[in-house]
């Protein structure tokens, strides 16, 4: 049942709401949402429909969406993945897209017009990006709306890493994005959801609700943390990489960056969210 007290998940503004919820909230009118997918590389979801508003999060290629609205060039949306809500640009997502058959697992690969790698390419998808596969012509697959890309870059949908840190540390380096999901732009619960996802565990997109749903909860001192444990603080959230480092996009280093656990700790308590406020262990079986 949605939670009402948290409006990044509500489908609901005050002239309209998801029709599962007539009862518990006032609207003037309740609507059935209907399933779409994202049909570009990435686009931003904003809080509200205005290129002035800040990136609340991104969806990528293929993700699955609920779609209420569309107007003056917004469509208002509800992410399946992690129920986030809010408004992508209406030529970014359609009903009626058929369901990935791959995803991606390069950092990020090309489309090409054709089974071709010297054609001039038509674009990129990042990492996790969902393609719908209809063939396979020598070293590449060719994909429902006609682009092709390369084989090797993709797994079928299913597939899962063993490691989320191992797929964190190959995204060292990335920009810090505000609102980023992607391998051109992350911030740090964007890092976390993304590396989670690949190793399919299902995770929250922010940081406070990462550290509400995400694992089991460890005794609070930094000694004896093992890989993939996560470290957060009131609005950051950082990945172990073994008893000693951290890896977490963060605004410091402006991308996502690798340093000891103990200089992290010692500089956002001095300067940004305060002390470390939990430690949780993620297993397969751990996600919310």
């Amino acid at each position: 049942m949605t939670d009402l007290t948290d409006s990044r998940l509500v489908p609901a503004r005050p002239d309209l709401a998801d029709l599962r919820l007539r009862g518990r909230l006032d609207a003037e009118r309740y609507v059935a949402g209907q399933p779409g997918r994202l049909i570009v590389a990435s686009a931003p979801l904003r809080r509200r429909p205005s290129l002035d508003a800040g990136i609340e999060t991104e969806a990528v290629m293929g993700d699955p969406l609920t779609l209420y609205d569309t107007s003056d060039g917004f469509t208002f949306v509800q992410f399946e993945s992690d129920g986030y809500v809010g408004y992508l640009p209406a030529e970014s997502c359609a009903l009626g897209v058929p369901s990935p058959t791959h995803r991606v697992t390069a950092i990020r690969t090309f489309l090409y017009p054709a089974a071709n790698m010297k054609r001039p390419p038509l674009g990129h998808v990042s990492l996790g990006a969902g393609l719908g596969v209809t063939g396979r012509e020598g070293e590449f697959l060719r994909l429902a709306e006609g682009s092709y890309v390369f084989a090797d870059h993709c797994v079928p949908v299913g597939t899962v890493e063993s490691d989320p840190a191992a797929t964190a540390e190959r995204l060292v380096g990335t920009p810090y994005l505000w609102g980023g999901r992607t391998s051109l732009g992350l911030d740090c619960s964007g890092l976390v959801q993304l590396c989670l996802a690949m190793a399919g565990i299902p995770s929250p997109r922010d940081a406070d609700q990462q550290e509400a749903a995400l694992g089991t909860a460890l005794p609070q001192h930094l000694d004896g943390l093992v890989r993939g444990d996560l470290v957060f603080w009131r609005g950051h959230v950082g990945m172990m990489l073994d008893e000693t480092r951290l890896i977490h996009a963060n605004g410091h280093h402006m991308a996502v960056a690798v340093e000891p656990l103990g200089v992290a700790v010692e500089r956002i308590a001095e300067k940004s969210y305060g002390v470390v406020t939990s430690l949780r262990r993620i297993t397969a079986s751990a996600g919310p």
